[in-house]
């Protein structure tokens, strides 16, 4: 049996769930708690939980209000579905494919009357994770740091340039509509 403050690696048996909780960077297996991860042991006899405190670079996974730079792919009538690219807390892409979505009453404080005015297929956004236990995950771009970084001329493709508090197309001269955020244009991606 290993003890708490050891290195373990992945598939190293830790405990029996009769006596701990499995917890972050292990797994249970026929009653057996096993490593999931590369790393120091922790036991809190207190909560009697068994975890791994992990030392390597590990995947970045969602967390309820972590903020994510996305990527719209589809607008319906109620909600954007966003493709989650990386989270503002680590420099790693997130793995696969983890959606999430905005639904019409988190787009903005104020009432948003049609979706297709505040975000479009192609933007690039900021967005809060509120929720984490649905798939996809529920986003908000509700505060003033969130909403579009990076958004797209309908027309054109050509991005959009801030000019006062207006988005315009270098291009063509078209004003866009979109909930952009406060770091508009300032290279967050």
């Amino acid at each position: 049996m290993v003890e708490a403050g050891e290195f373990v690696v992945p598939g190293e048996e830790l405990g029996f769930s009769e006596e701990f909780i499995p917890g972050r960077g292990t797994y249970e297996e026929n009653g057996r708690i096993f490593a999931s991860l590369t790393g120091v042991l922790k036991i809190d006899m207190k909560e009697r939980r068994i975890e791994v405190e992990p030392k390597t670079n590990t995947i970045p996974e969602p967390r309820v209000g972590d903020v994510a730079i996305c990527r719209v792919v589809d607008v319906k009538q109620q909600f954007a579905l966003v493709r989650l690219i990386r989270l503002l807390r680590s420099s790693r892409e997130l793995p696969g494919n983890v959606y999430g979505t905005i639904h019409i009453s988190q787009l903005r404080s104020s009432y948003v009357q049609d979706i297709d005015r505040e975000i479009k297929v192609g933007d690039i956004v900021l967005a809060k994770v509120t929720n984490t236990r649905r798939v996809p995950i529920a986003l908000s771009t509700v505060a003033t740091n969130l909403g579009a970084i990076k958004a797209y001329c309908t027309t054109c493709n050509i991005a959009l340039k801030l000019q006062g508090r207006r988005l315009v197309c270098p291009n063509c001269g078209r004003y866009e509509s979109r909930k952009y955020s406060s770091e508009y244009g300032k290279g967050v991606i």
